[in-house]
This record gives structure tokens, C-alpha cells and sequence, in this order.
């Protein structure tokens, strides 16, 4: 029963969408209407409000970092912090407050990812920083992180631990990010900053 509660009460946080609140709390358009309509940082990012964005991305990470270092704090086993990881993500991708379409959860799997292992989460966060510091493409630094996830919890690690969480969390990513992909090869994919349009 206690592992079953954790599960909901993970899905339920992570369906927060901290991307509406701000939206709310500065006053902006709903998220959903303009850009790439994703309730994510970066798109919360395309209406110049910086404050709005980093309060979004906080958030984002937070709430998966917070539901597995409380799982983890509860002596929960192995297995049952895995699948309290995958509902706070799954929770944020397909959140019951917003009708099952959420946001892209990158900043989420990064919350997660540094509740499971810390070297590991620093690891991916340096290269999506990287990437997107370089490319300027949010979209981009999400594919090359996600899949370097599993890479570099092989590299420490080896295929042991939250391997399979790692994996399902990094294919979700790239399946949500697909769109995404096939902009950029058509060089129509918005860089980080640029302006909204409706």
C-alpha cells in the first residue's frame, strides 16, 4: 500500500505544470498558445520573461528530484524509487490536470536524475548545457543528453541499478522530442530565446 500511495502521490506531483502557474503568477499567455505549445521553460522563455522561465525550470526539476529523494528518504526498495521516478516524469509528460498533454520533461528527468545519482544527473546536465550553449538548440541538447544518459550509466555504473529507468526516461525523451528532430533536419527549429508567435 505504501509503495502503491507513492506512485500516485509521484504521478500527482509531477503532474504539476509549473509552466501554467508561472504563466499565472507574471501574467503571460498561456503557454499552450504560442511557440511550440509546450507548458516547458523553453517555450515559457519565448516571451522574454526570463524570471517566468527560470521559476518554470526550478520548478520542473524540482518536483522530480523531490519525489525520489523522498522515496528514497522512506526506505523505500530499489525497484520501488525507480517506479516513483518514472511516474513524477510520466506525471509531468502526461499530467491529469492539464488533460494528459504535458511538457517534453527534460528538466524533470534532470530532477530525477540527480535524486537517483548525482554524478550521473551533473553528467547528462553538463551536456545538454553544452550542447545548447554551443547549438542554441534546446531541442538538440535534449536528444544528445538523453542518449548519453544510459551511456554514462553504463560508463559508471555498468547495466545495473536504474538502468531500465534511465533507458525508458531517455526513450520517452527522444520520442517526445521526434518532432523535434525532423525540424531541425529541415531547418525550421526555433533556437533558445527567439521570440513567441501565436
Amino acid at each position: 500500500m505504501l509503495i502503491l500511495s507513492a506512485i500516485v502521490a509521484a504521478y500527482l506531483l509531477g503532474s504539476v505544470p509549473f509552466a501554467m502557474i508561472a504563466a499565472k503568477l507574471f501574467g503571460l499567455a498561456d503557454p499552450r498558445t504560442f511557440g511550440s505549445g509546450n507548458p516547458g521553460a523553453t517555450n515559457v522563455l519565448r516571451t522574454g520573461n526570463k524570471k517566468a522561465a527560470l521559476f518554470t525550470l526550478i520548478g520542473d526539476a524540482l518536483k522530480g528530484w523531490v519525489a525520489v529523494f523522498v522515496a528514497q528518504q522512506a526506505g523505500l526498495s530499489p525497484l520501488a524509487v525507480g517506479l516513483v521516478a518514472l511516474a513524477v516524469f510520466f506525471g509531468h509528460l502526461f499530467p491529469v490536470f492539464l488533460g494528459f498533454k504535458g511538457g517534453k520533461g527534460v528538466a524533470t528527468a534532470a530532477g530525477v536524475l540527480l535524486a537517483l545519482d548525482p554524478l550521473l544527473g551533473l553528467a547528462v546536465l553538463a551536456t545538454w548545457l553544452l550542447v545548447a550553449y554551443v547549438s542554441r538548440y534546446s531541442s538538440l541538447a535534449a536528444l544528445i543528453a538523453a542518449v548519453s544518459a544510459p551511456l554514462y550509466m553504463v560508463l559508471l555504473h555498468g547495466a545495473d541499478g536504474h538502468f531500465a529507468v534511465i533507458m525508458a526516461i531517455a526513450l520517452a525523451l527522444i520520442a517526445k522530442h521526434w518532432p523535434n528532430l525532423q525540424r531541425l533536419m529541415a531547418g525550421q527549429e526555433s533556437k533558445i530565446g527567439s521570440k513567441k508567435k501565436a
